[in-house]
């Protein structure tokens, strides 16, 4: 069975999408993007997910084609149109296209949406059970990190020179410290059972799975500090983890071939990914 997408206020089968060799998206990585997960035929966290592409929108002048409440029923019709129960919905705005290539902001180019849906298991993650191999290297991408673009090709870079060289993902570094993975926050834990990550700035994406995190784990009376960490500090950590929208919470068991703690998935990551996968299973109720 073909997907069914949304292209610019249709639905159309995957194969009949059509979008212009001059659109900015394409020529320049002139979007935004956001991933919302779905459990159940749910949207999870949606509403996070759509306040922070309005902000990707503002810092950047671009124009939503359509309200926020519009968005939600096109992810939902999408949802209903390929029977998704799991998996999540990929939005992207660019822009446009002016007709031609030119650096300037085009003052009439109507803006390109497009969302479709992936298929794939959020609940039941091997990595979940087994943890996740890191390696560090430096952070080459530009300093708005903040913003959602579609500017992906450095974490792109990043993640394939860790599969490359037998890792699942890299820890990016910048002036001696983590910033975060490639497509995810970074976390450590410390020997008292704190749990470290970076403060917000331009430096990291807003995560919006961080958010909720944060909030459940000071619910859960588990300490948090909002600090700059180094590699070393990460390879001597207690427990390490990431989050992201599609991953949830997954245990990072080595850096640099250095076990974490025991070299297992480690308790706090393990409960902070039960507690937000049964927030999110709240939210299909």
């Amino acid at each position: 069975m073909n997907r069914i997408v949304y292209v610019n206020g249709e639905y159309i089968n995957e194969h009949d999408a059509r979008i212009s060799i001059f659109d900015r998206g394409f020529l320049f990585a002139d979007a935004v993007y956001e991933v919302t997960a779905v459990i159940h035929g749910k949207l999870i966290d949606n509403e996070g997910h759509m306040a922070r592409l309005e902000r990707s929108c503002k810092e950047l002048a671009l124009t939503l084609p359509v309200s926020v409440d519009e968005l939600k029923h096109i992810q939902e019709e999408l949802i209903r149109l390929n029977d998704i129960d799991e998996g999540g919905i990929y939005l992207q705005l660019t822009r446009g296209s002016a007709g031609d290539r030119d650096f300037a902001y085009p003052k009439d180019a109507q803006p390109t949406l497009v969302l479709f849906s992936q298929a794939r298991s959020l609940i039941e993650s091997p990595k979940a059970k087994k943890g996740m191999k890191v390696v560090t290297i430096e952070d080459i991408r530009w300093h708005r990190r903040d913003i959602k673009t579609v500017q992906l090709l450095a974490p792109c870079m990043a993640k394939q020179f860790a599969l490359d060289h037998g890792y699942d993902d890299a820890w990016l570094t910048e002036d001696g410290y983590i910033t975060e993975g490639s497509s995810n926050n970074a976390y450590i834990v410390t020997d008292d059972g704190t749990v470290v990550t970076r403060p917000l700035s331009n430096d990291i994406l807003h995560g919006i799975t961080r958010k909720a995190l944060l909030q459940l784990a000071s619910e859960a009376d588990i300490k948090i500090e909002e600090r700059l960490f180094t590699p070393e500090e990460a390879m001597k950590a207690k427990e390490a983890f990431i989050s992201s929208a599609t991953t949830f919470v997954l245990p990072v068991i080595s850096i640099n071939d250095q076990a974490i703690g025991d070299g297992k998935p480690g308790p706090i990551a393990a409960r902070l990914r039960k507690i937000y996968i049964d927030l999110a299973l709240s939210q299909t109720a």
